[in-house]
């Protein structure tokens, strides 16, 4: 079953290059995609561009309007995401569990609808 892993943290608390905890961060972050990969359930997975790169479009009294930024701050935003083919949600929470970012922020996990033509609504 296709479930979205979705990675919130504070952008501050993410380790970045240059910091300390940052090679220990990549080797852990390689090891969870070299696993993932060898157990064929990674079907795909991203990191996010920082808040302040977000457009955010609404339509209001049938009118586009698009806002640079996010319309929020909250203390923890939508860093990432992966795409994963896991059995069930026992062991969509176990991959969620070994994602690094965890240590530091929270994964959300979603079930995926699935529909036979691949559209969303």
């Amino acid at each position: 079953m296709p479930y979205m892993l979705l990675i919130y943290h504070s952008e501050s608390a993410k380790p970045v290059f240059g910091d300390p905890n940052f090679d220990s961060h990549a080797a852990a972050l390689r090891a969870f995609v070299k696993e993932m990969t060898g157990r064929g359930i990674l079907i795909s997975g991203q990191t996010l561009e920082p808040i302040g790169m977000a457009t955010t479009v609404q339509i209001r009294h049938g009118q586009t309007e698009t806002i640079i930024g996010s319309m929020t701050q909250p203390p923890e935003q939508l860093g990432g995401f992966y795409i994963m083919d896991c059995r069930d949600l026992d062991d969509a929470i176990q991959c969620a569990a070994k994602i690094p970012a965890a240590t530091y922020g929270r994964i959300e996990i979603r079930p995926m609808v699935t529909h036979a033509c691949g559209a969303h609504a």
